[in-house]
Formats: C-alpha cells, structure tokens, sequence
C-alpha cells in the first residue's frame, strides 16, 4: 500500500506493454525512427494494455493527407459490449506538421516505406508506436545478417 494506509498508492507502476516487430529489422533496412500517437476507440487501448496485439505484419502510408497504420492486429476486448472495434481497421497516427512533411518526402523514393517497429503505453498512460522508414532487404543482406547473430551469440557464449 501506498503512503497514508489505503487505497490507490501514487507508486503504483503497471507492467510496462511493449509488442515488438522482430520481423522488421531482419526484412528491412531501417534508416529513421519517429513515435507517433494512435487514435484508438476505448476497447482498443484495453486491449492493448492486455498485451492482445500484433504489428508484425503491418505497414504505414498516407491516405488522403493523413497518415495510417493499416493492418494492425487489434484483439477485441471481451467485456466491450456493443461498442467493440474491428480487429484490423486502419488507425490514424498523430504526428506533427513537420513529422508529416519529412515522411512524405522520403516515401516518395522508390523503395522505401514506413514500418511499425514497437507498440507500447507510454508513462502518460497512451499507447504510441515507434515506426521507422525502411528499405528492403535483399536475400544475401538477410543472410549476413543471421550469420553476425550467430558471431555474436557465439562471442557471448565464450565470453561467460
């Protein structure tokens, strides 16, 4: 319990919500990193608080100026009731004016896009998502890739 004997204690620190895209940083290059707000509906952040999430296979572009994340995985809340969501409907992402006009510039290169790196609730309690500017990988970039993982676990292994 917190100080004063009862009830809410100010200290009280949930578990941190971190839904990771490991696939991203072996399928692509990734250049530059921004963190967005998302505009959710209430069952939404429930369910992400939950850890019911998934942005493994989603990917960022603009759609009538505005900028979304489409196919997000979104688990529905069970007690939503009536007023649930789709678990795959695109999400606006809250970004500045100047945010916006930098991502625009770069998409326009061949190549490139935008990609979801990490979803999580940041210390003001609101989820945010973590994109970066990506250019794909090539078969033999993947490989060296897996081969300096492997160096480097086996570094480590030696190393204890």
């Amino acid at each position: 319990m917190g100080p004063g004997g009862g009830g809410f204690s100010a200290y009280f620190c949930p578990m941190a919500v971190e839904i990771k895209n490991k696939k991203a940083s072996f399928e692509f290059f990734l250049t530059e990193e921004f963190t967005a707000g998302l505009q959710l509906v209430g069952s939404e952040i429930k369910s992400i608080r939950a850890g019911k999430a998934s942005i493994t296979e989603a990917y960022c572009r603009f759609q009538n100026g505005e900028f979304f994340v489409f196919n997000a995985y979104i688990q529905e809340y069970a007690n939503a009731g009536y007023a649930g969501h789709e678990s795959r409907r695109p999400r606006k992402l809250l970004l500045n004016k100047v945010e916006l006009k930098k991502l625009e510039k770069r998409l326009k290169d061949v190549g490139v896009t935008v990609v979801p790196t990490l979803l999580f609730i940041a210390p003001s309690g609101y989820a945010k998502l973590r994109i970066a500017i990506a250019k794909g990988k090539k078969l033999h970039d993947k490989r060296e890739t897996l081969k300096n993982k492997d160096v480097a676990r086996d570094l480590d292994r030696r190393l204890d």
